[in-house]
């Protein structure tokens, strides 16, 4: 009998395995399945709209929409306020540049793009962390996206709003918000299945619909208010033995803008590796992780100007807004029926948003500890599932602390990115050895043991001098030194800056070998004919030949040493 169940569990253990077509040389084996190698020119389809649609994400959001509302409450004037957004957002779109130009020439992603910096087994440190966040932030995601749903069915059915909690009230939450969590976990469950090459008509219809919606909602506003509102002229107000001026509050709101997408920032060569060419990145980038995020910000501002005008009271939050505006269900017919319109926009940005930025992000990091079964779908799969198992209505409506502390979480991922762009640049030239990104110990990245010690303790140097700021912040506690706070509103630089320069110094008295060194063959088929030839690399058909041959050559050892 054992000996029948341990068969049949072999039987489902390699039903479960992937496999790849090693003709397209998709190997599947402990540091490689199809979605982690170099990708092919087939699969890269991704041109400038796409990567409109993909910054469109994180700008036509709720998250996005209320960015102004923390400035003005710390005492920033209106255009003090739109001064750090535009400055922040700029710097996103560089920052996020310089990133992703490792997955733009060697079409690699960030689980291993880590593994030339940290080395082959370190390399799971940063990924663990992107895996953690990628679970709680679904979560989270799912939760807020659940309050549209429920504004969509209060819409739709106006009793919805009055239901009657039939929820034990030892949880923290009532019967209508956690149906809506279901019903916007139920429909973003079918976008798992679409893969990163394909998502273009999704990113298309989000950006207009949510764009036109975003129009449509300012343009009512106003024209109810007849004009913008008091809130819109807001001028520069400190709060009263406030200990800050506003040169610190600007540069506090210009690192709390990028700290809030520095997880997409990390690993956004998981996504340029898509790209057809560096123009269509650069463009999408600027286009709408620029222009686009600074513009939402202006029309979330005038809009919530105006609909303080209109009902006295100042709502940064869209689903609060929305509600009003259709008298929690008891509107007009006309008026639910256009709440419902806006409230769906918001919600299906918010939809794709976790769905590409979480879902298919964790599904890439998942693949990176289990390359043998999981791969970018079912990595996406578990980590929707998580939602139910993080519980997210604990964390939203009992834990504020902990979702400041994520949101904070870029004192450790700062650092993060400056190890990978001082690594990338300036030590190695922007060359990378891709076969030895796939051979484990015998990887000139093995370095001891599959750990480069350099980039560990230069991690550490990076954000040990704002750790106290930040706990000193989540605990609310002013009796520490003025300069662990400012140290704090400067913990996206320190931590960037710190770490790579401690990172480059390491390496200088420390040497490793493999560095500027690059596979003067492609070994995986990833390059076109025009790219090979700008980086001196061997193309692939003339590997073949030369493997057929049966001649000695430099092609036909590295076919050797990756089999």
């Amino acid at each position: 009998m054992a000996a029948g169940l341990r068969s049949r569990f072999e039987v489902l253990k390699e039903r479960a395995r992937l496999h790849g077509d090693e003709a397209q040389h998709e190997q599947t084996d402990k540091w490689s399945n199809r979605d982690l190698i170099p990708l092919p020119p087939s699969r890269r389809t991704w041109g400038w709209f796409h990567f409109f649609g993909f910054w469109t994400l994180s700008s036509l959001n709720i998250a996005n929409w209320q960015t102004p509302s923390s400035f003005l409450t710390q005492g920033l004037s209106v255009p003090q306020a739109m001064a750090v957004i535009v400055v922040g957002r700029a710097l996103i779109s560089a920052f996020a540049t310089l990133i992703a130009w490792c997955g733009l020439k060697w079409h690699i992603g960030f689980t291993v793009q880590n593994r030339f910096t940290w080395g082959m087994r370190a390399s799971y440190i940063p990924l663990l962390q992107r895996i953690l966040l990628n679970f709680i932030w679904n979560a989270v995601q799912c939760w807020n996206g659940g309050r549209l749903a429920a504004v969509c069915m209060t819409a739709i059915w106006p009793s919805y709003a009055k239901m009657r909690n039939f929820l034990p009230e030892s949880l923290p939450t009532t019967g209508d918000q956690f149906v809506g969590f279901i019903v916007f976990w139920v429909l973003s469950t079918p976008l798992l299945w679409i893969p990163p090459e394909k998502f273009k008509i999704p990113f298309l219809f989000t950006s207009i619909y949510s764009a036109l919606g975003m129009l449509a909602m300012m343009i009512w506003a106003l024209s109810t208010a007849g004009g913008v509102g008091p809130l819109l002229h807001t001028g520069a107000t400190l709060p009263q033995g406030s200990q800050w001026n506003i040169s610190w509050l600007l540069m506090s709101g210009i690192n709390q803008t990028i700290g809030n997408v520095a997880a997409g920032i990390t690993n956004g060569s998981d996504f340029s590796r898509y790209a057809r060419g560096w123009r269509a990145y650069v463009i999408g980038t600027i286009t709408s992780g620029w222009v686009t995020g600074v513009l939402v910000c202006l029309v979330g501002l005038v809009t919530t100007s105006a609909a303080q005008k209109i009902y006295g009271e100042i709502y940064w939050n869209p689903p609060d807004l929305l509600m009003m505006m259709m008298q929690n269900g008891d509107g007009s017919s006309a008026a639910r029926a256009g709440v419902f319109f806006l409230a769906f926009g918001f919600g299906l940005t918010s939809m794709f948003e976790n769905i590409c930025g979480n879902a298919v992000a964790g599904g890439i990091d998942l693949a990176g500890l289990w390359p043998h079964y999981i791969n970018i779908r079912r990595g996406a799969i578990i980590t929707f599932v998580a939602a139910w198992v993080v519980q997210p209505w604990q964390l939203v409506n009992r834990a504020v602390t902990f979702i400041q502390v994520l949101s904070s979480f870029s004192v450790f991922l700062s650092p993060m990115i400056g190890l990978m762009a001082t690594d990338f640049y300036l030590l190695r030239g922007r060359k990378v050895r891709l076969s030895h990104l796939y051979s484990g110990s015998s990887s000139s990245y093995w370095y001891w043991n599959g750990i480069n010690w350099r980039a560990i303790v230069a991690w550490i140097c990076g954000w040990a001098p704002t750790i106290g700021g930040l706990i000193a912040t989540v605990n609310q506690d002013t009796n520490v030194p003025r300069g662990v706070f400012q140290l704090y509103f400067m913990a996206f630089f320190i931590g960037f800056f710190t770490s790579g320069f401690v990172f480059f110094v390491l390496n200088k008295l420390f040497p490793v070998g493999g560095m500027g060194e690059y596979d003067e063959v492609d070994a995986y088929g990833t390059f076109t004919t025009k790219e090979a030839e700008k980086l001196g690399v061997i193309p692939v058909e003339f590997q073949t030949e030369a493997y057929d041959s049966g001649e000695p050559s430099l092609a036909k050892e590295t076919f050797e040493k990756k089999e």
